[in-house]
């Protein structure tokens, strides 16, 4: 048997550390938590599929055809935006490599000096100057890197997010700073469309009602019932969010810095983020770059190699020539070995290399002693010692 080491390429997605979930070959991107993301969905698609079963036809032909139309669109934008900021990267950092990880645990320990023992190391920080402010950077433990500014580590996709807001199990996905106007642009969206299926639902059980009677609508339409119901109670949390996320944006400020008081706390610190100037703070968010990825998920790496064994051929005359091979194999393993390597360790990995046993020595007898414990390298010593006195 002989060993084929066999490397194939893969995309860099199939091996991202995380807790995030991938589809058509790295390009949709989400959290692996997606079961409140498919109710957002049902209740967005069944609400909107009432409306225009019950409601459109009828405000159609007695009110104006526009509002179907105009109804549809909005049902459009709102799945668009959706779906986006769901299936998008929020600006999950990269994880240092082996090495920058060894690169900075050394950088660390020497600004720190030796610690003495049973005393708490100091925090690992480094102050940056951002707007005549010192903004600290904090390090993460778990992607062996010193975070950007606002950025921050995601604990349920096990990831640091650029410019982190929140994660939001109704989209499936966290927000930050790729995806954020989408996120924002959703929640508008969606409450303007609550609001229109909520209006229009009253006015279709208005009118209705003046020709057959309160009761007999509700009979003739019972979709009009559930969707008021439905509207009734989103409208409030979807209009609060927007209105919430809309005082954040005019204030340059993310839902994490607002719930830990980043800029409001004892010393009353001012955002270094922040304008001084609201249409300037929403240009900035709403209006700005859009940021490409820095993860480079459909790109290629190569995969650790797998041993693929191949059969020899079994003749007698190969055998003394194929049976080394393996013992050949074998011998690669004091190459490890390093100045850090400890002496104990030595001895117990490079004793199977040091002699292989012969092909004819197929059975070798109990009570033959080993090679390695042969007194003959003594006497030889002591020879050569005597004839040098």
């Amino acid at each position: 048997m002989s060993a084929v080491m066999i490397t194939r390429k893969v995309r860099k997605w199939e091996k991202l550390p995380g807790k995030n979930t991938f589809c058509c070959d790295g390009r949709v991107m989400m959290a692996r938590q997606k079961g409140v993301f498919y109710l957002t969905l049902f209740l967005i698609v069944g609400t909107c599929s009432l409306f225009f079963a019950f409601e459109c036809p009828y405000l159609a032909l007695h009110l104006s055809p526009f509002i179907p139309v105009f109804a549809i669109v909005l049902f459009l934008f709102v799945m668009a935006m959706l779906l986006r900021t769901s299936f998008s990267d929020p600006g999950v950092l990269p994880r240092a490599l082996q090495e920058e990880a060894t690169f900075i645990e050394m950088e660390i320990e020497a600004a720190n000096g030796n610690v003495p023992a049973g005393q708490r190391p100091p925090p690992r920080i480094r102050n940056v100057q951002i707007n005549n402010q010192i903004v600290k950077l904090k390090y993460c433990y778990t992607c062996k890197i010193f975070r950007p500014p606002r950025a921050s580590h995601c604990s349920i996709c096990d990831n640091c997010v650029d410019r982190f807001d929140h994660h939001c199990p109704w989209v499936g996905n966290c927000v930050g700073k790729r995806n954020y106007r989408y996120f924002y642009l959703f929640t508008l969206s969606l409450s303007l469309l609550t609001i229109y299926i909520f209006t229009f639902d009253i006015v279709h059980v208005v009118m209705r009602s003046v020709d057959k009677g309160f009761l007999n609508t509700l009979k003739e339409t019972p979709g009009t019932v559930l969707e008021v119901l439905v509207c009734f109670f989103t409208l409030w949390s979807v209009v609060g969010l927007t209105g919430f996320h809309t005082y954040l944006i005019s204030l340059n400020q993310t839902t994490n810095e607002d719930i830990k008081g980043s800029w409001s706390g004892k010393n009353r610190v001012q955002n270094p983020y922040s304008h001084k100037n609201i249409f300037k703070n929403c240009c900035e968010v709403l209006c700005g770059p859009a940021y490409p990825s820095v993860l480079d998920r459909r790109g290629l790496q190569e995969d650790s190699p797998a041993p693929a064994s191949t059969a020899a051929p079994n003749n007698s005359n190969n055998s003394s020539s194929s049976s080394p091979e393996p013992q050949a194999m074998k011998t690669t393993a004091p190459l490890i070995f390093n100045e850090h390597t400890p002496e104990d360790a030595k001895p117990s990995l490079g004793a199977p290399a040091q002699k292989s046993p012969s092909p004819k020595e197929e059975h070798p007898p109990p009570s033959k002693v080993p090679p390695l414990a042969s007194p003959e390298p003594d006497v030889d010593a002591s020879n050569i010692k005597d004839k040098s006195h």
